[in-house]
């Protein structure tokens, strides 16, 4: 496995985008972390947006949310600007969106919206390699359309952020760097991530549930599920192990059961309606998706291993409000805000 990030962990952050093509294209880079006690979160989101066949209308999406689980109240912004104005580099990690930048270890940047402002400047370190939710081979492949990766697992983040001019110090917050690009989004899926939970700190997952529309025909639920746990690495991510992976998800409570030869892996996450903002993403092809989006979800996972032929003992993975949680949806019906 080592060789395998050897090769491929130098380009993982480098843009796919390359300016002025016809397809249709959406890349984002985004960063977010927890508080390491408190229910509060940040979400920020570098994005190129292209719509199919017209490349003169490409726009740089800069996206920022602070969640506040005490009180409720969550602040988000979004600002848009011609592409031109954007850089997104295909031979490094750096991207620029007006003038809020993203480089190797920093973040910066501004954005107003709808009467709010949030404004940052952080670092971020770690060591951890990339993971990857997908297999390897998919990343070239033309299916999916959507692909997903986490650049920096367990990314530690200081600074500050300045949340509509009251002033918040981020101080050894612990959460990921992140990075998804695609010719059009995921038809439906609901998306979870949790780095380092409550009672394992040292422990990371990444796991999502999805439908794709195949012409007229949608696919079964796929689910692929990586978790980091004890220093070993379990991919769950075959097709095979994916559509046989069991998952069911509404508003707002996911539940996904997957059984190997080796590992029974059982995982909830969940969040209340008002743990989420509603954002909506436009999809190359045309339309929109609402996206459902939370960093302040509860997540308990309990895990099995099969020892001797019999499974072993139940470890439960938990946390109260450190776990993101995302549905991408073309319904309607789910009461959340649209915000932005």
């Amino acid at each position: 496995m080592s060789g395998v990030f050897e090769i491929t962990e130098k380009q993982v952050n480098f843009a796919r985008y390359e300016p002025g093509q016809k397809a249709g294209h959406y890349e984002s880079f985004f960063q977010r972390a927890n508080h390491p006690t408190r229910p509060l979160a940040f979400w920020i989101r570098y994005t190129i947006f292209s719509p199919n066949h017209h490349p003169e209308d490409a726009l740089g999406e800069l996206w920022a949310i602070f969640f506040d689980g005490e009180t409720g109240s969550h602040v988000v912004v979004k600002k848009e600007v011609p592409s031109h104005r954007c850089i997104f580099r295909s031979d490094a990690f750096f991207v620029q969106v007006a003038e809020a930048s993203l480089e190797q270890g920093r973040l910066k940047g501004d954005a107003t919206s709808h009467g709010h402002n949030i404004s940052w400047e952080l670092t971020y370190t770690g060591n951890e390699v990339p993971l990857f939710l997908l297999p390897l081979k998919l990343y070239t492949a033309r299916f999916p359309k959507a692909k997903s990766l986490v650049g920096l697992p367990k990314a530690v983040y200081s600074g500050s952020l300045s949340v509509d001019g009251k002033k918040i110090k981020i101080e050894n917050w612990v959460g990921s760097q992140n990075h998804n690009w695609g010719s059009r989004h995921t038809d439906l899926y609901a998306w979870g991530q949790v780095a380092g939970f409550d009672s394992h700190p040292d422990s990371f997952l990444e796991v999502a549930s999805a439908r794709l529309k195949i012409g007229p025909f949608s696919t079964p639920w796929i689910t692929p599920i990586v978790l980091r746990h004890q220093g070993i690495e379990t991919k769950i991510n075959s097709l095979v192990q994916t559509v046989r992976t069991k998952s069911s998800f509404n508003y707002f409570d996911w539940k996904f059961i997957s059984i190997t030869k080796e590992i029974w892996l059982e995982g909830e996450i969940s969040a209340p309606r008002e743990a989420f903002i509603g954002l909506n993403y436009r999809n190359p092809p045309g339309g929109s998706k609402h996206c459902l989006n939370s960093k302040i979800a509860t997540c308990q996972l309990k895990i099995q291993h099969k020892e001797s032929g019999q499974w072993g003992a139940a470890e439960i993975l938990s946390t109260k409000h450190r776990a993101a949680f995302e549905i991408l949806t073309d319904a309607r019906d789910h009461g959340v805000e649209i915000r932005v």
